[in-house]
């Protein structure tokens, strides 16, 4: 599988994020449902005095997984430590952090997805029943040592869900899918992080970086650093909704965020497959952008967004893209009925 490859504007900044990431539920705006149910697990858990069940986030980058995380930490009281799945090479580096754990304490794999099967299969036991068997030697002299686990908490986050193993996921005793932002929740969001950075921003400015920042957190803190730094060289350092636009549009993020990669997507498919239908390796090659990047990254909010849909022959773009590109739709035959069915 290719390395996934964020964008720039969904990159993550642990320095900046950490002091905007909010440090109780509470403080966390939107996922009501999940954010609900994970507050009456923690609650009950530390009524009985037992470790958190094991816990697997999914949703697109930059919705919040590894923030929940920290704030169940918090909640529960117990320490979190952080790895990612490409990262646990070898058995040997899995069983080192698990006998670190103490009880209660939380091991958090982001990416969890991309976890080799021969260390995965490690982690069966270990989940279930708190114990973890090592092979030492090989051949005539191989032995298993079995070595005995502190109860813990997993939480494991995904953007591929589909990628986990049955096995793997029938383990985790509490799932939760998180989905992309209001544009009200992301005004609140940009209004909470405006204050930290100490940035004067009125509603109609918060309310016009969130409608950019394509319903993700992460985007709408990053474009309201790059805002920000607008303001202060030319608007005496706040933020209305005309410096914000002002500001968005020198960056090339139009009124409906799409950015210059999502606008080249588009196009493509329009000026060179004629609207499609377009196979993702195609269209791949046709940008010389990685396909798991086209298809974590801008294809999700490009479909939710109504701009492209997926047939069984491949991407077609919809009636909504030409509009937002100013172009008029020119399709064959069989090109209408790839969209209308």
């Amino acid at each position: 599988m290719t390395e996934h490859i964020p964008t720039e504007l969904n990159r993550k900044n642990n320095n900046q994020d950490s002091s905007l990431r909010p440090s109780t539920f509470s403080d966390f705006v939107g996922q009501e449902k999940v954010r609900e149910r994970l507050l009456l697990c923690v609650e009950a858990a530390k009524m009985r005095g037992e470790a958190l069940d094991h816990v697997l986030l999914s949703g697109p980058p930059g919705l919040g997984k590894t923030t929940l995380c920290y704030i169940i930490g918090e909640a529960m009281g117990v320490s979190v430590k952080t790895t990612s799945g490409p990262v646990i090479e070898k058995p040997a580096d899995l069983a080192g952090m698990l006998t670190s754990l103490n009880h209660g304490d939380i091991l958090f794999i982001d990416e969890i997805h991309r976890m080799q099967r021969t260390v995965e299969e490690y982690l069966y036991s270990a989940m279930e029943d708190y114990v973890i068997d090592i092979m030492i030697d090989q051949g005539a002299n191989a032995r298993s040592i079995r070595l005995e686990l502190p109860k813990f908490t997993l939480i494991g986050a995904t953007t591929r869900s589909g990628l986990i193993s049955s096995p793997l996921r029938s383990r985790f005793g509490i799932s939760g899918r998180l989905d992309y932002y209001t544009n009200n929740e992301l005004a609140s969001i940009v209004t909470r992080s405006a204050g930290i950075l100490n940035v004067k921003i009125d509603k109609a400015g918060a309310l016009e970086v969130a409608n950019r920042s394509r319903g993700t957190p992460r985007i709408a803190n990053n474009l309201l650093r790059r805002v920000r730094d607008y303001a202060q060289v030319v608007a005496n350092g706040k933020i209305s909704k005309e410096v914000a636009d002002a500001a968005l549009q020198m960056l090339d993020i139009d009124a409906h965020g799409l950015d210059e990669m999502d606008k080249r997507i588009l196009r493509t498919i329009i000026e060179k497959f004629g609207g499609g239908p377009i196979g993702l390796n195609s269209l791949a090659v046709s940008i010389a952008e990685e396909e798991d990047t086209i298809e974590d990254v801008y294809e999700p909010y490009l479909i939710q967004e109504g701009y492209i849909k997926r047939t069984s022959r491949g991407r077609v773009v919809t009636p909504l893209a030409y509009e937002i590109l100013g172009l008029t739709p020119n399709y064959t035959n069989s090109r209408q009925e790839d969209f209308l069915f």
